[in-house]
């Protein structure tokens, strides 16, 4: 028997989220980088002029990815403290270097420079979902530039627009995204070399006094684990408005997924654009003819997750007591892995629907020309004014005429008749093939098509060059 189907199961690692950014946050990798930052500070440490020895440094690289978990848990269960178990276990493993594992450090030496270095690469990763994205919305929104499509206010109809303007609207939101993550990594800083309070008091004193040497170590070792910067002051951890940042850009992100997905639900209704559905794929085990939205329904589903689970750095970051309280530990080892997680997977969702948009170019003609006679008739007011007939007359005569359609539509079902009606009344002076081609429905669009041109040459193309290695040409395989 499975013992695991007798215990929860995370949805995000086990049906949603990629197996990339569960590593990142994964017990290996967290333990792994704690081994690596412990090295980095002994070789910066000997480097500088402590009485470290070769034969340490070397066993402290020999044990970077051997962790025993089991061991481990021991140790923490009879110490109570995660760090000083992993500690003595690597002096267990590497004895040669048990006496300078962790030297001058407090336990946020490796938990919340660990955490800094999880949030940089799953921000590289988040944003290589976004790029992956918006090449493939990119390409959607210059296939169906100019294929007009009934504009929706209020989602009444509305002056009309073109599929691939709609889709613009959609990419200037993930672009705005993306400049999001670009900030946050280029402004991510390390927490570097602190020590309990942030004063770096242990490390003056192995240094005998000497600040300069001090300084040198925060800088070494933030250069070996990847960071050009760290942070101008600390407190014992890094500032929580940190961990609140990351995850508004992801919340960001959230609504833009949703937003995107909302859309495509209710075009779905409208059976105008629908996401990808296999052969073999079952809507519903009641109604064998639906067509449910699942895809984009578990974007907005997951969304909200992910937006609602910004609140809890908020707290974290405004009740934070002095130089550092615990109090955010438990919490954070929910709502920041969960956070990546859950945009991980929302973007990979949001990828394979946009991938496989189909369009349906006669429901949209049909529901758009059912609406465009009543939108055009100003211009066929305006038409016949310049022929000689007087405005007020005309607009009294097409306010009659667009109610009757109106009714004979929403009341009694029928088709709209208003190009019969204005036809048919002499005061217009317009025939009935004159009327269809007024009614063209690319008459009525704007610079919809040419605002997509430029919308992809001026903002999405340089963002995408920004980005070259980022790109992920293929859509991603969905685990359910």
């Amino acid at each position: 028997m499975d013992s695991t189907a007798d215990q929860y199961s995370n949805p995000l690692t086990e049906r949603y989220a990629s197996r990339e950014m569960s590593y990142i946050f994964s017990a290996r990798n967290k333990f792994g980088t704690w081994r690596r930052l412990w090295l980095a500070l002994a070789n910066a440490e000997r480097e500088l002029g402590l009485d470290i020895s070769e034969e340490a440094l070397r066993a402290l690289g020999e044990h970077l990815d051997d962790v025993d978990f089991d061991r481990a848990a021991q140790l923490e269960k009879e110490l109570r403290h995660d760090v000083m178990a992993h500690v003595h276990h690597l002096g267990e493993q590497a004895p040669e270097a048990r006496g300078i594992i962790h030297l001058g450090a407090t336990s946020a030496y490796v938990g919340d420079n660990t955490d800094l270095i999880q949030h940089r690469e799953a921000l590289l990763l988040v944003q290589r979902r976004l790029v992956g994205v918006i090449t493939t919305l990119a390409d959607f929104a210059r296939r169906y530039r100019s294929l007009p499509t009934l504009g929706f206010t209020h989602f009444q109809p509305a002056q009309p627009t073109t599929v691939g303007k709609r889709a613009t609207l959609w990419l200037q939101d993930l672009l705005l995204d993306l400049e999001e993550v670009e900030f946050r990594l280029a402004t991510l800083r390390f927490r570097g070399v602190r020590g309990t309070t942030g004063t770096q008091a242990s490390f003056l004193d192995l240094f005998e006094g000497d600040h300069g040497k001090v300084e040198e170590l925060n800088r070494q070792v933030a250069e070996r684990m990847g960071f050009s910067g760290v942070y101008g002051v600390t407190g014992q951890t890094y500032t929580r408005k940190v961990d609140y940042g990351c995850l508004s850009t992801l919340a960001g992100i959230a609504q833009s997924a949703s937003k995107i997905a909302h859309d495509v639900r209710l075009l779905s209704h409208l059976k105008e654009v629908e996401e990808p559905f296999e052969e073999q794929q079952i809507g519903s085990s009641a109604m064998p003819y639906k067509r449910n939205p699942m895809r984009s329904e578990r974007i907005t589903a997951l969304s909200r997750h992910a937006i609602a689970l910004v609140i809890d750095p908020a707290f974290t970051a405004a009740t934070q007591w002095f130089e550092r309280t615990l109090d955010d530990s438990a919490n954070k080892r929910i709502a920041v892995p969960e956070a990546y997680l859950t945009i991980d997977s929302v973007l990979l969702i949001l990828h394979n629907v946009a991938s496989g948009l189909v369009v349906y170019p006669e429901m949209i003609r049909r529901r758009l020309l059912d609406e465009l006679p009543f939108m055009a008739t100003e211009n066929l007011m305006m038409r016949s004014v310049k022929r000689g007939g007087d405005r007020q007359d005309l607009h009294e005569r097409i306010r009659r005429h667009a109610l009757a359609a109106g009714e004979r539509v929403k009341k009694e079902g029928l088709d709209n008749d208003l190009l019969d009606r204005v036809a048919a009344d002499p005061a217009f002076g317009v025939t009935r093939d004159e009327l269809e081609e007024e009614l063209r429905p690319e008459k009525y669009v704007g610079r919809a098509p040419e605002q997509v041109d430029q919308f992809l040459l001026e903002w999405v193309e340089p963002a995408l060059a920004r980005h070259a290695d980022d790109v992920d040409q293929a859509p991603p395989e969905l685990h359910v």
